[in-house]
């Protein structure tokens, strides 16, 4: 799985994952010559993009003309069509999984789309799976017109409370102990099912309770430290990344209440013009700070943000 940071080129991220499937085909006998014809390509690919190998080289000559033009959106669908081609002829499949989509350049996003495009086209055994934040529908879109009919975009929001109620009372019964229905309940409501916030809320809940089974008041007495834990580091990092301009903006955002909100209405509380926010707005956007879930409406990205803010920033009127 890669992990796609704001600050690295798609090219050098994939180069390494290609080379290592690459050579695993090439010791399969069926498609020993595909796989060589692709690690050549994929020498020449890295050449042309200047990519470091590091310890990850590939001792073949490039082979010239076959992903080589410098433009990522036409040699990388024409290598990875080598690559499926290869993963054919070894009647295996490439499972390609890049996490936080939205940090991938524009250009970099469609180049990607195109080469699953071509794939798609030719049946190869190549399978896409991005995850990111919820602007990541948009953003396809944005780099590419046909993703939409490309892709599907399953929504992975909250757990739903059975879920929730399911993700803190297994592993406590796996411990051989027990929790009672109201404390499940207290966790479920405060974390309003996120999941991450769930497992913070667990953990401090197992810790604060000096028998079995937890109950309601173990909950209530570790709150204090989940939120701090939470407030010092997941919401804090994020904040961090916001320019004195940018946080003011979403600081209005928590002083009009909990979202979604209008743009309008932001823009008033700021006495500032809508259209005179936008870039900021789009910066933001892309920190994956907030996102827009209908034309006119932002929201924050995580839940219990606003929160975190009116605790900690939000100055009262």
């Amino acid at each position: 799985m890669i992990e796609a940071p704001e600050d690295r080129r798609l090219a050098d991220l994939l180069y390494p994952r290609m080379a290592q499937v690459l050579r695993k085909l090439s010791f399969v006998a069926q498609s020993k010559a595909s796989a060589h014809a692709a690690l050549r390509a994929l020498r020449g690919f890295a050449s042309v993009f200047k990519i470091e190998m590091g310890d990850v080289s590939v001792s073949v000559e490039a082979e010239p003309g076959v992903a080589d033009s410098g433009n990522l959106e036409l040699d990388l669908p024409e290598l990875f069509l080598k690559i499926g081609e290869a993963a054919k002829a070894a009647g295996r499949g490439w499972t390609l999984l890049i996490d936080e989509v939205q940090y991938l350049k524009l250009e970099d996003y469609a180049a990607l789309i195109v080469a699953i495009h071509r794939v798609n086209q030719r049946n190869l055994p190549i399978l896409f799976f991005g995850a990111g934040l919820p602007q990541v529908a948009a953003l396809s879109g944005e780099a590419k017109s046909y993703a939409e009919r490309l892709f599907a975009y399953p929504s992975v929001g909250p757990l739903d409370p059975q879920a929730a109620e399911r993700a803190i009372r297994a592993p406590i019964e796996e411990e051989g102990e027990g929790i009672e229905p109201a404390a499940i309940d207290e966790i479920v409501r405060k974390t309003r099912g996120y999941p991450y916030f769930l497992q913070e809320w667990g953990y401090q809940a197992w810790n604060a309770a000096e028998r079995s089974p937890i109950d309601r008041q173990d909950v209530e007495q570790s709150s204090e430290n989940a939120v701090a834990r939470l407030d010092d580091g997941f919401f804090k990092v994020r904040f961090d990344r916001l320019t004195p301009a940018e946080r003011d903006y979403v600081c209005t955002m928590a002083r009009l209440g909990d979202g979604p909100y209008r743009s309008g209405d932001i823009a008033d509380a700021m006495n500032r013009q809508v259209q005179k926010l936008g870039p900021m707005r789009a910066s933001i956007i892309r920190k994956g700070m907030i996102y827009s879930p209908s034309h006119g409406d932002i929201d924050f990205t995580v839940p219990l943000f606003a929160d975190y803010l009116r605790r900690h920033w939000v100055r009262p009127l």
